[in-house]
């Protein structure tokens, strides 16, 4: 999906299924976020949102969502890490089965689904936080390495190609590889490799996916927090390569970390905002939230008014975990919650795209 095809999309977003410039799964999937963000409205997503939530696991229609504002976001996101080593569950077992269904009935609904990837660390076998050895320095003087990471790649890309709806089309997806690059946290952060190891990595994903002919992807750029607009394009792998520009930045330290989490949100989103129009792309918050939800009014009061100033196509909030595993560990309000009539209104807002 090259940029060119949304500016194409311009002509033809609406238009309908039929529309030749919105042939392709990827390209209709694009159209749908180009026009959402040009009305000023976006997706509103969540993290393994029918997968499991406060109190409950893998209860058919279940949503901690939808328990309070009686609709599913708009967005769901899910993630592939452990696909690499042909897990039937990722890293937080969900079951990949589980997952591919629940995208296609998500898509059945009108909405969208985004994927992220916490793969292994293929020099040392720990987790993607594991940055004890970099894949990235490593893979030019060690083949087998390079080897193992091209089989892992072409597992995601399967897997992702497999996902189809009851007609038996691929269903599009947003696949946001190797996220939060400008960060220490994981093996393939800026620490641990070259922006152009970084940039390597990302085409040989892109280059594996396409020669498997996956054309269901629609491909999200997003680094983390507190970057200039040099550090943040340095590590972009090129227009032809991206379709989403976007950034993760979570809110810490409730209300004390207000200032800081709009600081940062009021740098780097202005200028990913004006490089995505300039570039033909979609802009979009990648992944935020405010863990635990410590502000009663957060949703309506410092998430809404950013979206509709920016014009982004999408938000996308972390998962609530299970009370007993995690019990602080959750982006989106419950019933007794003091944020839940806030995120109600949230969530009732014209310019939030929620589905049934």
């Amino acid at each position: 999906m090259t940029f060119l095809s949304i500016l194409a999309c311009a002509a033809c977003v609406c238009a309908g299924a039929d529309s030749t410039c919105c042939a392709s799964t990827a390209q209709s999937l694009i159209c749908n976020l180009a026009d959402a963000a040009e009305h000023g409205r976006f997706y509103f997503g969540h993290h393994d949102d029918t997968a499991y939530g406060r109190d409950w696991q893998y209860v058919e229609g279940a949503s901690d969502v939808k328990a309070l504002t009686g609709r599913y976001p708009g967005m769901m996101s899910w993630d592939l890490g452990m696909i690499e080593l042909a897990s039937d569950k990722n890293l937080d077992g969900v079951p990949f089965s589980f997952m591919a269904t629940e995208i296609s009935r998500q898509q059945a609904r009108g909405g969208v689904s985004t994927i992220s990837w916490h793969p292994r660390n293929p020099a040392t076998g720990g987790d993607s936080w594991d940055t004890s050895a970099s894949p990235l320095e490593l893979m030019a003087e060690n083949p087998a390495l390079r080897d193992t990471l091209e089989l892992w790649i072409d597992r995601a890309a399967d897997f992702i190609g497999s996902i189809r709806n009851d007609a038996g089309e691929r269903v599009p997806v947003i696949l946001r590889p190797w996220h939060e690059n400008s960060g220490s946290w994981f093996w393939w952060g800026a620490p641990y490799g070259t922006p152009q190891q970084y940039i390597d990595l990302w085409k040989l994903t892109r280059e594996r996916f396409d020669a498997k002919g996956i054309d269901n992807v629609v491909w999200a750029y997003a680094p983390d927090k507190d970057l200039t607009p040099e550090q943040y394009f340095s590590t972009y792998p090129g227009d032809e390569y991206v379709d989403i520009l976007g950034c993760d930045i979570y809110h810490f330290d409730g209300e004390n970390g207000l200032a800081d989490f709009e600081r940062r949100l009021n740098d780097q989103l202005p200028y990913i905002a004006a490089e995505a129009s300039r570039r033909g792309k979609v802009a979009a918050l990648t992944e935020t939230g405010l863990e635990s939800v410590t502000m009663p009014r957060w949703y309506t009061e410092v998430m809404l008014p950013v979206m509709k100033r920016y014009k982004l196509a999408y938000v996308c909030v972390w998962r609530n975990a299970q009370k007993q595993q995690l019990p602080d560990h959750y982006y989106v309000p419950f019933k007794g919650h003091p944020a839940e009539a806030d995120f109600v209104e949230f969530a009732s807002d014209p310019a939030v795209i929620m589905v049934r």
